[in-house]
């Protein structure tokens, strides 16, 4: 209900894994709209998600590099 949690389960070839994760304080997981009752996700936004990160505007928070 809060949003804070969230659990995932991870098919492989041979059985599923289990993976449950919470954000500390007042952060919340922002979730992709699910079709057909499934989502799917890109590596890169389950990365994001996991990490609390809306993907739907990511932002960068330090200049880039310039190339050497």
């Amino acid at each position: 209900k809060r949003g804070n949690v969230v659990k995932i389960l991870w098919a492989t070839g041979d059985g599923l894994c289990l993976l449950a994760k919470r954000l500390e304080s007042s952060g919340r997981f922002v979730w992709p709209q699910a079709e057909s009752g499934k989502v799917h996700l890109t590596q890169a936004q389950l990365s994001m998600l996991l990490e609390g990160i809306d993907w739907k505007q990511p932002r960068r928070t330090s200049p880039l590099m310039s190339a050497l």
